[in-house]
């Protein structure tokens, strides 16, 4: 068994990953004769409810701000303890004043699935918390709140790296994190294969995942460690702008050379086709899109056909670690042609090259950068949706190997392809009016990549012009050298075909 164990870091990252959950959930089946194509041994794990039941949960943490879970309670129904209806009275024999927060009124969605009804259509103005369009019950090992600082303050703000960073120190000094909380997943695993984590890298968050980074690779050093890094994509004042993009360049400094992948994702990215349909300022909105691309892409470490799938999501190439998340909507007939591609799991020389692709309707990470000059070093491209009959075995593992040394040789982009019938589904706890051409069909085909390309160099190039000007005078040097050395590994090997007739 090859399990992953996934951390939350905070109200965007579990926004996401409420979503992905979710549809992990969806894929379970319920008879004897049906079998689910996803191994759900992988991410989730067996135990023992409060009443000797056994249970299946999902293998992560949920770190949140105090109020930031909403409704979501440590201890949900599988893991309710028995209390004391008289507690007793101990040294204290005066008078008693009980002080309680007014509670949080359960969503309609979440009566509905307690109920076993069917659940309401949701709404931006319905989803106040992330817990609102939550379909699981977690461990009550898996909640863990924060209580030193509070979602939303306009006081103590959860905003600058430095104070994640300062957050989790105290915090590792009196618990030790790493062993009060991600240890007793791991000694459960029969082969832990890597560790997930979702994270803001803009705000104090980046901070406290760099920190969290740091200690996983002194503790698990040959464990994969896979970072999908969340960035606020709103329209934010020039300042506020500044503030988030010099937190951007701390995380992509101190996370990405202790990650085996790193992948900055904006939410929502500027440019949105118009077959879908978002709200900008609905966290709920913006975090379903990115999942549409982030779980399509990752499906194949879950699939039963796929065991031997790398640690390294996009294959071998232990250079580049910084990789872009891209997809696209399979809409119509005029993407008919990426329905009927034959499955394979890897493609020799040329014709590598020719399924490469520079272009998605959607780019998560860097929006702004024209990608059709850029050079690509390393890309991996999932198709779901396709018509199961079409479907092929994928070649032998030692012939892949082959392919891939032939192609490292001769200094070809590395290349990987995968493929599924298994569509992506539009759930009830997803926006129903985001894919208004695809409305009533309930699940889509989507083609995801994640890409490793020279673009990663021209944004890292801004960050240091901008940790330059806008940084400290201690932090300044170190952070503009170490983004610099970065930057060269997405420079180094090729050269542009304009420097090329300059010369």
């Amino acid at each position: 068994m090859h399990e992953i164990i996934s951390l939350q870091l905070g109200q965007r990252a579990n926004y996401l990953a409420t979503h992905f959950w979710n549809l992990q959930e969806s894929y379970f089946t319920y008879t004897e004769d049906e079998e689910s194509p996803v191994d759900h041994d992988v991410h989730f794990r067996p135990g023992v409810g409060a009443d000797g039941s056994e249970t299946y949960t999902p293998r992560t943490v949920i770190y949140d701000l105090k109020g930031g879970f909403g409704t979501l309670r440590k201890y949900n129904p599988l893991y309710e303890l028995s209390e004391h209806v008289t507690p007793g009275q101990g040294l204290w024999d005066g008078r008693e004043i009980l002080q309680q927060q007014t509670p949080i009124p359960q969503s309609d969605y979440q009566k509905s699935l307690d109920a076993g009804l069917p659940a309401p259509t949701l709404a931006s103005d319905t989803v106040r918390y992330w817990s609102d369009y939550n379909r699981l019950f977690y461990h009550p090992r898996s909640i863990v709140q924060l209580n030193d600082y509070e979602l939303n303050s306009q006081i103590m703000p959860f905003e600058d790296w430095t104070i994640g960073d300062e957050l989790f120190h105290d915090l590792d000094k009196e618990h030790d994190l790493l062993d009060r909380d991600v240890r007793p997943f791991a000694e459960e695993c029969d082969q832990l294969r890597a560790l997930q984590i979702f994270t803001g890298s803009d705000d104090a968050w980046g901070g406290f995942a760099a920190k969290y980074v740091d200690r996983i690779r002194d503790e698990y050093g040959k464990k994969a460690v896979w970072v999908w890094a969340v960035e606020n994509g709103k329209k934010v004042d020039r300042q506020t702008q500044f503030k988030r993009d010099l937190n951007k360049a701390r995380s992509v400094h101190a996370i990405s050379p202790q990650a085996s992948l790193y992948t900055p994702i904006i939410a929502p990215p500027s440019r949105i086709p118009k077959s879908i349909y978002i709200q900008p300022q609905s966290e709920w909105y913006t975090s379903a899109l990115v999942s549409s691309a982030l779980e399509s892409v990752t499906l194949p470490t879950r699939l039963r056909p796929y065991h031997d799938f790398e640690a390294s999501l996009a294959g071998d190439d232990s250079i580049h670690k910084i990789f872009e998340l891209q997809s696209t909507i399979v809409t119509d007939e005029g993407h008919a042609d990426q329905r009927r591609a034959k499955p394979t799991s890897d493609i020799d020389g040329e014709d590598a090259k020719s399924q490469i692709q520079t272009e998605f309707d959607l780019d998560f990470t860097y929006d702004g950068i024209d990608s059709r000059k850029s050079h690509i070093f390393n890309q991996l491209q999932i198709s779901r949706g396709m018509d199961p009959r079409e479907q092929e075995e994928p070649i032998a593992k030692e012939e892949e190997a082959m392919l891939r040394r032939k192609r490292h040789f001769n200094s070809e982009p590395m290349f990987q392809r995968f493929h599924s019938s298994l569509y992506f589904p539009v759930l009830d706890s997803f926006p129903r009016d985001m894919f208004p051409l695809l409305q009533s069909k309930g699940k889509i085909s989507v083609v995801a990549a994640l890409t490793a390309s020279s673009r990663t160099a021209e944004k890292i190039k801004a960050f240091e012009r901008l940790a330059g000007r806008v940084a400290g005078v201690d932090e300044r040097e170190n952070l503009v050298n170490g983004l610099g050395e970065i930057r060269e590994t997405y420079e180094t090997g090729w050269m542009s075909d304009s420097e090329f007739d300059d010369e």
